[in-house]
């Protein structure tokens, strides 16, 4: 009597024979990826440590890619398509988010066996981070010294730090729409963190009270509370597993910690748009 693989057997077309053609593995560099997991104690949890953060990492590669096309498009006055950039970028965050339910599961105790391994490295220094906050407007000076040691790295992040925001490309957007936006907004020093206008709130409230009017605009301010919105659950679940993993000791990166994570919770990217739902 034969054995059979039963639905394999039936699926004669198949490809079984790579010997000319590119696998899988190949085509996603897998053997790059997956012995990119070097822990540095002996310490089984180590591991789970080192993958939740390179699975963010990956997954802010494609809010970067996806923002920066978004922004793209925006100034160039073609909102339709860089919404549908826009809601990936928002469930990608709850990807993100929902990590660190699975980080959680590490304990004090755990995180203590192989911290010190850590040295002054700390998710407080991920440049694509970093990245995120300024296409969202929110600039930083003293962060780039942090990068130094690579010029090439300093220099994309110097770029993002210069450029528009996708908040000022918004206001950009609100201007062309017919809006009286004051003419210094639209020049201004894109490296000063925007912190509202008068001109600006008047414009949304404007959009919000005449939705179908003005149906793009108003597309667009919703899809950036989204964004906003997920960043600020994603900063508070950060800030409560930290919590919950170290307490308020020192982030091995320097900073206060979870002290830190709470100041940064208060801060609003698109402030308008969180205002006028009070003065709808």
């Amino acid at each position: 009597m034969t054995s059979s693989n039963q639905p394999f057997d039936k699926e004669k077309h198949i490809h079984t024979d790579f010997s000319n053609n590119m696998t899988y593995g190949e085509y996603l560099g897998l053997d790059q990826l997956l012995s990119s997991q070097t822990r540095l104690s002996g310490h089984h949890d180590e591991m789970l440590f080192i993958i939740i953060h390179q699975v963010s990492e990956l997954w802010m590669k494609l809010i970067i890619h996806e923002m920066q096309a978004a922004i793209d498009l925006i100034q160039k006055g073609e909102l339709q398509p860089a919404f549908k950039m826009l809601a990936r970028v928002s469930k990608i965050q709850t990807q993100i988010i929902q990590a660190w339910d699975v980080l959680s599961t590490l304990t004090p105790a755990e995180y203590m066996e192989f911290r010190e391994k850590l040295g002054q490295a700390s998710g407080f220094q991920s440049y694509q981070y970093r990245q995120i906050e300024f296409m969202l407007g929110y600039k930083t000076s003293h962060i780039l010294s942090i990068y130094q040691k690579d010029p090439e790295l300093h220099g994309i992040l110097e770029q993002a730090y210069l450029a528009p925001s996708i908040y000022d490309a918004s206001i950009h957007a609100l201007a062309r729409a017919g809006f009286a936006i004051d003419p210094d907004l639209l020049t201004r020093d894109f490296s000063i963190t925007y912190t509202g206008h008068p001109t600006v709130e008047a414009a949304w409230l404007d959009v919000y009270k005449n939705v179908d009017q003005y149906w793009d605009l108003y597309q667009l301010a919703e899809k950036l509370i989204d964004i906003e919105d997920w960043l600020q659950q994603w900063r508070f679940r950060h800030m409560k597993t930290v919590e919950r993993i170290i307490g308020f000791k020192m982030g091995t990166g320097g900073s206060s910690g979870v002290t830190y994570l709470k100041k940064v919770l208060d801060h609003r990217f698109f402030p308008e748009l969180w205002d006028l739902r009070t003065k709808l």
